[in-house]
């Protein structure tokens, strides 16, 4: 089945602009203008992406913490009601949710209650993504939870923690990073980003920059992974990666958030994405 194809809502996203007076732009505003732009089952795929905000703002209210991210596709009140009875989440979603809730209950025979709430739906989120028709979100989930995963083995190893509590999933990366004691967890070979996750993670002091480090990785990796899409759903996925980060750094620090967007920006530029496709 031949992709979509937005030329006109591609063009479109290069005018978006930065307000410096309200010291951001609204992500809200542009993931709704996309929604609205695109076919249904394409909208379902900018859904999941953002799936990732619901988990994480599901485990903060759980957990009793205030934080909550507004770039879910559910309210704080629909997250409520959803932690007391699952309706609008994903399944898989839902049955972690639910297990947890009754852990003699029968979705709980499929689910480990007796591991973390966050690790489990985590869990469930990313072998959602991976299974997606979408080859950027396949991708892209693989390199998240392993980006992730391996930021999150050095801190546990750096407070002696045991890693295996800390990283998300399964697979032959996640055994590496559990018994390897080697600086680089053996995946020198398999991780082309593995040295500079360490390095920012052991080297910088400074936690903001150590954060915007880790974000450069993953800007470079959602705009390598949509190299050759210019205007299909993969593409437009690429996109709102970058403008979820631009969104972060824009209530971190409003400077290096106008830095990333003007860089989004001049990648986005709709003359080069048409002669590239030439």
């Amino acid at each position: 089945m031949f992709a979509n194809q937005y030329y006109t809502l591609v063009a479109s996203l290069r005018e978006y602009t930065l307000d410096a007076d309200t010291k951001g732009f609204d992500a809200r505003e542009i993931i709704d203008g996309i929604l609205e732009g695109v076919e249904a089952r394409d909208g379902r795929l900018v859904r999941l992406l953002y799936g990732y905000y619901d988990c994480a703002n599901l485990a903060a209210l759980r957990g009793g913490r205030q934080t909550f991210n507004s770039l879910g596709n559910l309210s704080r009140e629909e997250l409520e009601a959803e932690l007391k009875s699952p309706r609008q989440l994903p399944e898989a979603l839902a049955r972690v949710v639910r297990a947890y809730g009754d852990p003699e209950g029968e979705d709980a025979e499929t689910v480990d209650t007796a591991q973390r709430f966050e690790k489990e739906l985590f869990g469930a989120y990313y072998a959602l993504c991976e299974a997606s028709r979408s080859r950027f979100l396949r991708a892209w989930s693989v390199f998240d939870r392993t980006l992730r995963n391996v930021t999150a083995a050095v801190a546990a190893r750096a407070a002696g923690r045991a890693v295996e509590e800390s990283v998300v999933g399964e697979g032959d990366i996640v055994e590496q990073l559990q018994r390897s004691s080697a600086a680089d967890f053996g995946l020198r070979g398999e991780l082309p980003y593995i040295d500079a996750v360490i390095a920012a993670m052991n080297d910088e002091a400074n936690l903001v920059e150590k954060e915007r480090k880790l974000d450069l990785i993953r800007w470079s990796e959602a705009a390598e992974l949509a190299t050759f899409d210019y205007f299909d759903i993969d593409a437009i996925l690429s996109y709102l990666v970058r403008v979820n980060i631009v969104a972060r750094w824009t209530r971190l620090d409003a400077a290096r958030g106008r830095e990333m967007f003007d860089r989004l920006m001049s990648e986005l530029d709709g003359r080069e994405l048409i002669e590239n496709k030439q």
